[in-house]
């Protein structure tokens, strides 16, 4: 028995040795990591993967030429360029601080084939010139975002949004919608407002402005006003803000063609003007001071009749509003608009100056009734028209949902309830 047991052990001990063995024998293979492949990286509709990419911003004294001149292209080759974009995009009005793009072959050459200029957030000029010359204007995605705020006047409305961290052209656009029922010039403590609108987002992060206000309400001295964005004008388009009864906020003239500006010499027939002396002479405009570039607005909706430089009035615009009145915008470092163009109320046409006579920057504004120069503001100027019958029952449906909201949003402190 004993022999058998060893026998039995011997063979035990062979069968585990000869396992081990085995084991040994297997090789397990290294992984190899495979190499990923580059993020492909998308910009202005290019694959950047495929460029050289040089990123610069527009630096003061830059030209289209000179920048091209530092990437390798010719003189003759930008005078071609320039020449065919011309009608498109005037190369000679890129300005400083204005971000930029190139995309340069890969190869050795490195040779300069895109440039794209960046006009604001959101428009961007692309031209491509890698075989024919090709300019195109284009604007980035924009997502837009519902809004609201709510808050109680201190001091004034631009530090009660400060105070709040709200978006200061919402404050801008609620001027405009209540310029001729609210002097926010003289608002109360304790006067408070809820507005509802859509701000512009660029890459879902980066702001790019207001792009309109739905809704808004505004409590002025205990009086409530609130004010809808309704199409008023199917044909054209257009729209204006009315109040729960649809009556039209807004009068057929602004007060200013400046927002926020101060007036510095008002119309005065027997004014005393430095410029000429100090002697007396007639001052038929309405001086609004406000630093270089501010932009000057059309007061009223119209045809533009002048949109030129001459003597004392330096570069200006006229602008005909019906078969009563005219207004002209003096001193403008540049006008906006041309000629035979339809501006609506509100509409950029140009930007504060010094062309002219003038020993500040300023716009003086002139206002015509029935071809006679007049004081503005001794006017009895007359309101737009209230909501067209037919559309009222389309509007009270339009606004319903929108007076629900604003009543629900609370002012900012919170209300105690």
């Amino acid at each position: 028995m004993k022999q058998i047991g060893y026998l039995l052990l011997l063979v035990i001990v062979v069968f585990s040795c000869k396992k081990e063995k085995k084991e040994a024998k297997i090789v397990v293979p290294e992984k190899v990591e495979e190499e990923k492949a580059p993020p492909v990286l998308m910009e202005y509709g290019y694959v950047l993967n495929d460029f050289n990419v040089v990123k610069d911003t527009i630096r003061s004294g830059d030209s289209f030429g000179a920048i091209m001149d530092n990437h390798g292209i010719t003189r003759a080759k930008v005078f071609e360029i320039t020449n065919k974009i011309k009608d498109t995009f005037n190369v000679a009005r890129i300005r400083a601080g204005k971000p930029y793009m190139l995309l340069k072959s890969k190869d050795t050459t490195e040779k300069a084939q895109v440039f794209v200029y960046q006009n604001n957030k959101i428009d961007y000029t692309v031209i491509d010139f890698r075989d024919s010359i090709i300019v195109s204007k284009k604007k980035k995605p924009v997502k837009l975002v519902e809004k609201t705020a709510s808050g109680v006047i201190n001091s004034s409305l631009m530090q009660t949004f400060d105070d709040l961290d709200l978006n200061f052209l919402v404050a801008y656009n609620m001027s405009d919608i209540y310029a001729w029922t609210i002097d926010f010039t003289r608002l109360q403590a304790g006067d408070r407002f809820k507005v509802m609108y859509t701000e512009k987002f660029i890459d879902d992060t980066i702001p790019a402005g207001i792009d309109q206000i739905k809704a808004s309400y505004f409590e002025h001295r205990g009086k409530p006003i609130y004010a809808f964005r309704y199409q008023d004008d199917s044909i054209n388009g257009g729209f204006d803000y009315f109040d729960e009864e649809a009556n039209n906020l807004r009068r057929a003239f602004l007060r200013a063609p400046v927002k926020f500006s101060r007036i510095s010499s008002r119309y005065n027939l027997r004014r005393r003007i430095k410029y000429y002396g100090n002697k007396i002479r007639p001052h038929r405009g309405t001086d609004f001071a406000a630093p270089i570039g501010t932009p000057i607005l059309a007061t009223a909706d119209g045809i533009v009749t002048k949109s030129e430089r001459r003597g004392g009035n330096g570069k200006y615009v006229k602008i005909r509003h019906n078969a009563s009145y005219d207004t002209q915008y003096l001193h403008m470092s540049r006008q906006a608009v041309k000629a035979g163009q339809f501006v609506r109320q509100g509409d950029v046409i140009g930007y504060i100056g010094m062309t002219g006579n003038t020993s500040g920057p300023h716009v003086c504004y002139r206002f015509w009734k029935n071809g006679k120069e007049v004081d503005p503001f001794k006017q009895d100027l007359p309101a737009s028209k209230p909501l067209a019958d037919s559309l009222r029952p389309a509007f009270n449906n339009h606004i319903e949902p929108l007076k629900t909201t604003l009543d629900s949003i609370l002012f900012e402190p919170k209300e105690i309830l």
